[in-house]
């Protein structure tokens, strides 16, 4: 794909004005720790959930949705959309939690809520298996959206594209620290959002699609665009609708969507300014992430299934590209290559943006691990604010190296998404729990992380190897949560819990309420409990409302794209409803 001049200077506009944004937010960033890896708890709500977005909204979640399109259809996407539930807990119950525990990063939780030296293998030891092991994994996946996207539409090849993004990412996240990472999310996102919905527009109405009637009239469209899988075959609507909503939400881990909150969404509500701004973040983030962002991509996916019906015929348009990464993920940066020539540059600023706004918030949020729950915590717990910065701009260059390499041996998204799921199968009801059941302690954590894996690992490799059936995606899902709860939860009953003391500490620091916490709280010397708001039913409530309002709205956005105007009113109208209500729940909360 020729790109013409002015294509170009959009791209090193946008290169440019990141790397400015690196430069003047390292005049604060090298401060202390504080700075580099929370801006100094002082960032505004509509900044810090615009920055979650962009995360998010990072150059493989296109060609993950495209590959699910086109595999499952657009019901295929419960896979994800399903984690609407656990944001919308977070945002109304997990949300002022976070803020009240004033911990760094969510790793130091575990000292604040158990004790001891289980409490400290499990702080060290995550901060290399999440910040390190799981790290890398996520930016691999996103590197190697790039590569394909690359090769497609500049016939790059997979080491030249890795480094040159890497090196531009590394320096800005490096130099400007997290007030850095935040405010280049905010102009990525809105390079991101414009490029994704103006690229959508060119191509549904390209002459080999004919625009969107005839698109959705297609014989091999038609048949991919239920909402929600018919319910007349099983084999169908459990995988791709019953499970996720049913189970996957609150049972399984994964970067972005953890249950109870977590990873760089819990940096973000730890950034803010006050809990209210934490609560405001979180809302932002959820509304826009899943009612804003996935028409475009979806509409571009089903393009696809019009222009290249199967992987040859992939294949054979980019004959460049290596047959190890043809898979239905590539359609996504495929159906780009069709934007007509002199108006790509917008498009590709925007799949860069979206490359590097994921990158450089996960290379902030992995770095904060490896300083200040490894490094500072149990390797050198003198060193100085400025050492300290420098090992975080060290861990963040390393970061990158390992995530590149890691990333020249994946093949497709769906493929890196499904690992991911798998592993965390089974500890989100921890993550939930943790907060409202003293009786949770150490073990159960360190329990539930092995077993996962484990069962992860022998689903994957040993299963088959000892003779047993074949289990398809959504079953070995299911088993692997199936187990490690009940591995869990039989930890948690024969171990001893987390002493009085600490657990006291902590009920009175973050005031979370519940029934769960009656043993510890009939224990302090003065009752406390009248501190806890005693709202958690109605945050409950104001979750569910929450939840259905912003799924009214992507409903809406749906049924008027398919021209079904009927279905359209009637989810406008429950989302405004909803918003009524949720906005009334809302006043009643303190």
């Amino acid at each position: 794909m020729q790109l013409t001049t002015f294509d170009w200077v959009i791209v090193f506009a946008f290169f440019a004005v990141t790397l400015a944004i690196g430069l003047w937010a390292s005049r604060d960033s090298g401060k202390s720790t504080q700075e580099f890896f929370l801006s100094g708890r002082n960032m505004p709500w509509w900044l810090l959930g615009v920055s979650m977005v962009a995360t998010t909204f990072s150059a493989d979640t296109p060609n993950l949705v495209t590959d699910i399109v086109r595999k499952q259809g657009v019901a295929g996407n419960w896979a994800w959309w399903a984690f609407l539930l656990t944001g919308m807990l977070t945002v109304f119950v997990y949300a002022r939690l976070w803020s009240r525990s004033g911990v760094m990063t969510d790793l130091e939780f575990y000292e604040l809520r158990y004790a001891g030296a289980p409490a400290r293998f499990l702080r060290q030891f995550r901060a290399i298996y999440l910040g390190v092991f799981f790290n890398v994994m996520i930016m691999a996946t996103v590197c190697l959206a790039g590569i394909k996207i690359a090769g497609v539409l500049l016939d790059i090849d997979p080491i030249t594209t890795v480094a040159l993004v890497s090196v531009v990412t590394v320096i800005y996240s490096a130099l400007g620290g997290l007030k850095g990472v935040i405010l280049t999310d905010f102009v990525q996102f809105i390079f991101a959002m414009v490029g994704a919905i103006w690229a959508a527009y060119i191509i549904v109405n390209l002459p080999e699609v004919g625009g969107l009637e005839a698109l959705l009239a297609h014989p091999e469209v038609s048949s991919q665009l239920d909402l929600i899988p018919n319910f007349d075959n099983p084999s169908v609507y459990v995988p791709l609708f019953v499970v996720p909503i049913a189970v996957q939400w609150w049972s399984v881990w994964y970067p972005g969507a953890e249950p109870g909150g977590g990873g760089y969404v819990a940096q973000r509500m730890l950034a803010a300014k006050s809990e209210n701004h934490a609560v405001g973040a979180t809302l932002l983030f959820n509304v826009f992430h899943y009612a804003l962002r996935p028409w475009p991509w979806i509409l571009i996916a089903l393009c696809s299934i019009v222009i290249f019906p199967d992987l040859d015929s992939i294949a054979a348009a980019f004959p460049n590209v290596a047959p190890n990464v043809i898979n239905d993920d590539l359609a996504y940066p495929a159906m780009l290559s069709h934007l007509p020539v002199g108006l790509l540059g917008l498009v590709i600023a925007s799949l860069i943006a979206a490359l590097m706004s994921t990158l450089s918030t996960h290379l902030n949020w992995g770095s904060s691990y490896v300083v200040h729950d490894w490094y500072h915590r149990f390797i050198n717990p003198e060193a100085s604010e400025d050492r300290l910065v420098l090992i975080g701009r060290i861990s963040t260059l390393a970061l990158m190296v390992l995530a590149a390499v890691f990333a020249l041996a994946l093949t497709n998204a769906l493929q890196a998404f499904n690992i991911l799921l798998q592993i965390g199968a089974g500890t989100g009801l921890i993550f939930i729990l943790r907060w409202f059941w003293w009786r949770i302690n150490a073990y159960t954590e360190i329990a539930g992380m092995f077993i996962s894996f484990a069962v992860a690992l022998f689903l994957e490799f040993g299963w088959n190897a000892v003779g047993l059936p074949e289990l398809l995606d959504y079953q070995k899902l299911i088993t692997g949560i199936a187990l490690t709860t009940v591995g869990w939860v039989t930890v948690t009953l024969i171990t001893r819990p987390t002493d009085m003391a600490t657990l006291q500490n902590f009920y009175a620091t973050t005031r979370p309420g519940g029934p769960g916490w009656d043993p510890v709280v009939r224990a302090m010397p003065e009752p406390i409990d009248a501190r806890a708001d005693g709202q958690l039913p109605l945050r409950i409530l104001a979750m569910l409302i929450g939840a259905i309002t912003v799924y009214s709205v992507l409903f809406a956005t749906g049924f008027y794209l398919y021209d079904n105007l009927s279905g359209a009113v009637i989810a406008l109208v429950v989302a405004l409803v909803g918003a009524a209500v949720l906005l009334a729940v809302w006043r009643k909360l303190r």
